[in-house]
């Protein structure tokens, strides 16, 4: 029998509030993704720097987190342990984004390169500064085990728009009734998308409201404690991934998550080669359309169904169903994209939303449920080393998938200056086969191992009411 436990209900303007920095920490990434295209298409990277640009920035990126997981964890102020941190990473990103897609064909690819390497680094730290104190942000928000599924549900409601809008971006990019060129519209439309979701990635800072910490007993954020505190994140990190449940909350998002942005990038390429011969102009709206629809589907449809799965059989079974449901979804790709008609791989995009669409919404919920298990066997509360380890694996995962992406398009031979001009459509591009068999094979490999690792995941409902009624106990004894 489950111990009652004391809900404390959030306001719903705070749940939204949360929401509106998921679109920024969405929307960036996303947008990120999209004018990377630009990078190969119209400023003539080779596939290798395509992977060095995406691997690197990622690395450090995966490096910062878990000193800012520390630093945010032992702040003290009257703000509290986040907030301040949410509002700065907020304005580093922001500008650095700005900054970063300043690039002119004209100044070659060497400069471009070294130019775009450097802010990327910028971009990326400004990243860490802002997500790794906003995800412990949400971590801390409810104590109760369904209004935690609510909370990351709410929020990845709001922040899948960023995926929405995001493709739209190919058609201005490439529209010359909006711009000349494409490089010419990536360095105009980073200025509006670096202030506007700069300030969108402020709300949670300015209407998340923080306790006190200037009287806690935490560790002193000196230089020196911070260089000697570096040997206590890595024991943080051992202590952590030494929780079974934790661990395989970890490998499973890995697995998924780094799978599909491994091939992520390929969808242009397929869309505008395989289906369309190379006419990028004949394919007009369609690589806009599998994203945006996509994530339609995710918002309307994913995100409400996986939540109320959660609660009628809970989170595990929850997490299952829905994989299972994507793997389904990557085979119909390779049925359905079929040259010249278009509109058939639509039938699949319901299936494969189910992947992406369910993973953040349960996983970040049940990283809240293992915290308190941490919490209850060692007797400290640390959200920021558990939401840096959580993102690291994402993040590092990431940056991997974009050096395999850029391995990969350099393994299959697939080239998009092969031909001066498009191909007939049902004739086979160059190294298109290869790229069409990672597309649909990786993502199905990475989610089987995936589901075999949470077939034995251990907090379930029950369990979690029995660890926070104990947690309860505990403070009130104290």
């Amino acid at each position: 029998m489950s111990q009652a436990v004391t809900k404390r209900t959030v306001p719903y303007s705070n749940k939204i509030a949360f929401g509106v920095g998921m679109l920024a920490n969405q929307m960036f990434p996303a947008v990120l993704s999209i004018f990377m295209v630009v990078l190969v298409q119209d400023l003539g990277f080779p596939g290798w720097m395509w992977g060095i640009i995406f691997f690197f920035p990622r690395v450090f990126d995966a490096f910062t987190d878990p000193i800012m997981g520390f630093i945010s964890d032992n702040t003290r102020s009257k703000w509290g342990r986040r907030r301040q941190y949410v509002f700065i990473g907020a304005i580093i990103m922001g500008l650095s984004f700005m900054i970063m897609w300043q690039l002119y064909r004209d100044n070659g690819i060497s400069y471009n390169f070294t130019y775009f390497m450097a802010w990327s680094l910028a971009f990326f730290l400004g990243l860490t500064i802002f997500s790794v104190p906003y995800v412990a942000m949400g971590y801390e928000m409810s104590d109760d085990f369904h209004e935690r599924t609510e909370i990351m549900a709410i929020a990845q409601w709001i922040g899948q728009w960023a995926w929405v809008i995001a493709p739209w971006f190919w058609v201005i990019m490439y529209d010359p009734e909006w711009f000349p060129s494409a490089e010419e519209a990536t360095r105009t439309l980073a200025v509006y998308v670096g202030f506007l979701f700069m300030v969108c990635a402020m709300v949670p800072a300015i209407f998340i409201k923080g306790e006190s910490t200037v009287d806690k007993d935490y560790t002193p954020l000196t230089v020196k404690n911070i260089g000697r505190g570096f040997k206590e994140i890595i024991s943080g990190f051992k202590e952590a991934f030494q929780s079974v449940p934790f661990r395989k909350l970890c490998v499973a998002t890995f697995f998924i998550y780094n799978a599909f942005n491994t091939v992520a990038a390929f969808t242009f390429f397929i869309i505008v080669y395989h289906l369309f011969g190379g006419d990028s102009a004949a394919a007009g709206v369609w690589p806009t359309l599998f994203g945006s629809l996509g994530a339609v589907v995710t918002t309307f449809v994913v995100i409400p169904i996986v939540a109320r799965m959660s609660k009628l059989m809970g989170k595990r079974r929850a997490f299952m169903w829905s994989q299972s449901i994507s793997i389904l979804g990557y085979i119909l790709f390779w049925f359905l994209m079929i040259p010249g008609k278009p509109y058939m791989f639509i039938f699949a995009l319901p299936f494969f939303s189910f992947g992406i669409g369910s993973l953040f919404t349960l996983m970040m919920s049940m990283t809240a449920d293992v915290i308190d298990l941490d919490e209850l066997e060692n007797g400290v509360r640390r959200e920021g080393i558990f939401g840096a380890i959580y993102w690291w694996m994402v993040k590092f995962g990431f940056a991997i998938a974009g050096g395999l992406s850029g391995i990969i398009l350099s393994v299959v031979g697939f080239d998009p200056e092969a031909f001066a001009a498009p191909i007939a459509i049902g004739e086979v591009w160059p190294g298109m086969t290869g790229l069409r068999l990672f597309f649909s094979g990786l993502p199905i490999l990475g989610t089987t191992i995936a589901i075999l690792v949470m077939r034995t995941y251990s907090i379930d409902e029950e369990r979690a009411n029995e660890i926070r009624a104990q947690l309860e106990a505990r403070k009130a004894g104290a």
